[in-house]
Order: structure tokens, then sequence, then C-alpha cells
């Protein structure tokens, strides 16, 4: 008997000494395994910090689109460079905010087409500032340049006003300012809208004689009657009240970059640098 009781405290003793061999290679295996997951949260943790720092400090590319030809704004040059006083301007302001963009060249409807499916960023292409573009959407900058619309006839036409065009047909170009002009007016003087996609073509048009005239921007027309000698004349006391052009963005998504011309325009302003981009293509 008294070796049976010896025998049971014996294996009584022993288990005792596993359980407790077993709870401790357990806790040590725990704390390992802890330790190993501490060590992996500490490693991971500067390198997420500084994958964010990165991304974050990655400069946004603003796409910028713009229209194929309206002198002096935007046009290649003989050089084949794409230059202009829109392209100067946004080149000063882009420079002063610190942003970096991308011009695409895709035509007056292609670019606000672009903008509006969200493809470019934002638009500059001697855009009138109205109330029927901000109604539909357009968000525009301040004012960069004054400018009106106003008609022209081939060189010697006889036409010296609007009231000589009945039964005719005038040039405009599609969705434009000088579109606008042309539609408020052909009811009261009897003349046919034909609508053009770029202002080259509606030039080479009057002289062409498949159209008696054309209405659009001052400034573009006198540029280049004055540079590539076309054989055109713009009408006096055609013209309407001047508007400003303006760099637009269509989603209030994009209003930094509004912003940013704003505050860009005005300082090269206040620096002459606009001024000089003016004299530059206009004198």
């Amino acid at each position: 008997m008294k070796k049976l009781i010896s025998m049971l405290l014996a294996l009584t003793l022993l288990a005792s000494l596993c359980a407790c061999g077993s709870s401790s290679d357990s806790t040590d295996a725990a704390a390992s395994a802890a330790e190993s997951t501490s060590g992996e949260v500490a490693a991971s943790a500067p390198v997420a910090e500084a994958a964010s720092a990165a991304e974050s400090s990655e400069a946004k590319v603003w796409t910028i689109a713009t229209d194929t030809a309206f002198k002096p704004f935007e046009y290649t040059d003989d050089n084949g460079d794409f230059v202009g006083i829109d392209m100067d301007i946004l080149a000063a302001v882009a420079t002063d905010q610190g942003f970096e963009y991308e011009v695409q060249v895709l035509g007056w409807d292609a670019s606000i087409a672009a903008c509006q499916a969200g493809q470019a960023d934002g638009m500059i292409a001697g855009a009138s500032i109205t109330d029927e573009r901000k109604e539909s959407g357009w968000i525009f900058s301040d004012g960069y340049y004054d400018a009106n619309q106003s008609m022209a006839v081939k060189t010697g036409s006889g036409i010296s006003g609007f009231a000589d065009l009945e039964g005719k047909d005038i040039a405009v170009k599609t969705g434009s300012m000088s579109a606008s002009y042309a539609e408020g007016m052909a009811e009261d003087y009897g003349y046919n809208i034909v609508y053009f996609e770029d202002s080259p073509t509606m030039y080479q048009a009057v002289v062409g004689g498949q159209v008696a005239a054309c209405i659009d921007d001052t400034p573009i027309m006198a540029s280049n009657i004055k540079e590539t000698g076309i054989d055109m004349e713009i009408v006096d006391g055609t013209g309407n009240e001047s508007a400003a052009y303006g760099f637009a963005v269509f989603t209030a998504d994009n209003q930094s970059l509004v912003d940013m011309f704003n505050a860009g325009l005005a300082n090269i302003k206040a620096n002459g640098t606009y001024d000089e981009i003016i004299a530059k293509y206009l004198g």
C-alpha cells in the first residue's frame, strides 16, 4: 500500500512538472511571436510613412486644353512651335505659382468637351467671360484680356455694315462669343450663318467668296490681317461691347487651379511680365 501511494505521488509530481514546462514553453513562444510581430510593425511603420509622404509630395501635372489656331493668343509659329499670348501667360503664371502643366492642342469645341468629360483640367483659349457660360457650368478666372467682336469682309467688297448683308452668308466660329453676337442680329439683318471650327478656315472662306463676311474677335482678325497680309478688312462701327477673356475650369474640384491662376496673374501684372507679353505679340 505504501508502495502504491509512493508511486501515485511520484506520478502526480511528474505531471505537475510537465505541465509547468509546457506552460513555460508556450509563454516563451508567444512572447517570441509577439516580439517578432512587434518588430515587423515597427519596421513597416516608417516605410508606410515614407511612402505616404512621397505620394503627397508628388506634384500634380495639370492638363490644360486650348484651341489650335487663334492668333495671337495661340498658334504655331514659323519654327513649328506652339506659341501665343495665352501660352506665355500660362507659362508665367505656372512659374510664379510653382505648378506643372501640359498643354493639349485640341481646338475650341474639343477643348470644351475634354474639360466637361474630365479629360482636361482647365482651358485657356481666348474664352470670353459671360453670364451665359457661367450659368452653363464654366468657372472663370479673373479676366486677363479685354476684347470685343466685329465684322470683317474681303477688301474692296463694298460692304460697309450689317445692313448690307441681307440674304448673304456670314461665317462664325462654333460656340464662340462671335457666334452669339451674330445669332443675336441675324433676324434683324436677314443674313444666314455658316459655322466653322477655326478662325483661319473662316477667313479663307471670306477671301474665297464662299461667305460675304465673318464675325470674330477684333484683335484676332487685326493680328491676322497685319501679320499674314490676308486680303480682309475690319468694318468700322460693327464692334460690340468688349468682354474679358478668362481661364476656365468646369468642375469645382479644380477651383484650386483657378485660384492659382488668379494669384499668378495678379503677380505678373504687378511685376511687369504681363505687359511684356502683350507688347511682344500686339506691340
